[in-house]
């Protein structure tokens, strides 16, 4: 039985080699792959997108402060059409992850069965080598964290709150996650062990995910958003000016949390600026609704 610990090295040899290994039915991956991808534009383009006010297992790990706003339906950035085809590309590249998998010889069961905690639920991508598993595209500075384990430290989009719900539905201790650089195709599989005290990363992944959501439902319920705002402002460099978390940045809601925010647009992408002491010698964003 292979296990996740040879996944990616299996896939790579795969690429390499062109050889499905024994045992494998090659053309039934393949017909699966074909037929997720006709499911997945079929839901894209004939099903209503959910409501963004509802909790949901792959929402419970944000931010308080984000939640409050998102479930009592403040206004939020308008998502353009751009950032819906990344999703969507997103999706494909799972699809293709999972194919792969297959035909490297791992095992893919529970592809989307829903889960349940405390009332709140979800679909689990799937369990690889029976191993709950999301599968996830990022960008290069993302998959970084995946690759040296460091995802418990820095969670903006409560990736493993996530997980421990899919694992707590199933009464499974561990979980994780294969991710793909999307810009040069690097693999890597993260795992975490809830009963393994001696991973350096253990007290930052262990808390109890039921505790957690009895928290949010709780705090949403509140009349109003939480005082403590989800990240503290940044220096930037010496200049005097206050700058946004990479976690507030990508907010629907800075806006409603920091009515005076300015953008300015620099080589690197965008800085979101709550205090302006100095002013930059870059174009600046003109409306919070624009292309960046």
């Amino acid at each position: 039985m292979k296990t996740t610990d040879t996944l990616v090295a299996d896939i790579y040899s795969l690429m390499s080699s062109k050889e499905v290994p024994e045992g494998v039915d090659a053309e039934e991956a393949i017909e699966k792959f074909g037929e997720n991808i006709k499911e997945l534009m079929r839901k894209e383009f004939t099903e209503k997108r959910e409501d963004k006010r509802t909790l949901r297992m792959s929402n419970i790990g944000r931010d308080d402060r984000y939640l409050w706003h998102r479930v009592n339906g403040s206004t939020g950035e308008t998502i353009q059409p751009h950032t819906y085809i990344k999703f969507m590309y997103g999706h494909v590249i799972e699809e293709l992850l999972l194919c792969l998998t297959k035909l490297a010889g791992h095992t893919v069961t529970d592809e989307q069965k829903q889960c349940e905690v405390e009332g709140i639920t979800g679909s689990m991508d799937c369990k690889i080598d029976g191993v709950v598993t999301d599968v996830k595209s990022t960008s290069s500075f993302g998959f970084k964290k995946f690759k040296d384990r460091s995802l418990a430290i820095d969670d903006p989009f409560g990736y493993i709150d996530q997980i421990k719900g899919y694992a707590h539905s199933e009464g499974a201790r561990e979980f994780g996650w294969l991710a793909m650089d999307k810009q040069n195709g690097h693999l890597t599989y993260l795992k975490y062990d809830l009963d393994n005290e001696n991973d350096p990363m253990y007290e930052f992944y262990s808390s109890c995910i039921v505790e957690r959501i009895k928290h949010v439902k709780q705090l949403v319920a509140e009349p109003t958003p939480p005082l403590r705002f989800c990240h503290d402002l940044l220096e930037d460099g010496k200049s005097g000016n206050l700058k946004l978390a990479a976690g507030c940045g990508y907010c629907p809601f800075k806006h409603t949390c920091y009515p005076d925010l300015r953008g300015f647009v620099y080589s690197t992408g965008v800085r979101w600026l709550a205090k302006v002491a100095k002013e930059p010698n870059v174009p600046e964003i003109g409306g919070k609704d624009d292309d960046f």
